[in-house]
């Protein structure tokens, strides 16, 4: 993710949200009612405006299009929409132990206070 958007991972939903809908040939209302929702609570979702989506709805989309919620969150690292190098970042922080994940954990925190803080 770049630092320059702190909604990305939202947009990101949306995207993939509306994408897989498209490919599916499915409309708002199907979704809608396959899912138990809203027609317009759909449309806010694609569109990034409703925030936090609940984990069982993002189960319920993730099985209506078959998908894992990993990649339909778009936190697979192993996706083919990653950048090689985030793969490849993934992959090392796989092999280290858990004290220095514990320590990468913390620099991370840090570095996105410091990304809130300038927003």
């Amino acid at each position: 993710m770049s630092s320059n958007s702190v909604n990305e991972g939202t947009m990101s939903f949306a995207r993939q949200l509306h994408d897989l809908r498209m490919r599916n040939r499915l409309s708002l209302q199907d979704v809608a009612s396959a899912v138990g929702i809203s027609k317009a609570h759909v449309w806010n979702l694609e569109k990034g405006l409703s925030e936090k989506p609940s984990i069982d709805l993002v189960v319920k989309l993730a099985d209506l299009f078959r998908v894992r919620v990993a990649d339909l969150v778009g936190e697979n690292p192993a996706a083919d929409t990653e950048a090689p190098e985030m793969v490849a970042m993934f992959r090392d922080l796989k092999q280290l132990g858990e004290g220095d994940r514990q320590t990468i954990r913390v620099l991370m925190e840090e570095l996105k206070r410091r990304r809130n803080d300038r927003a």
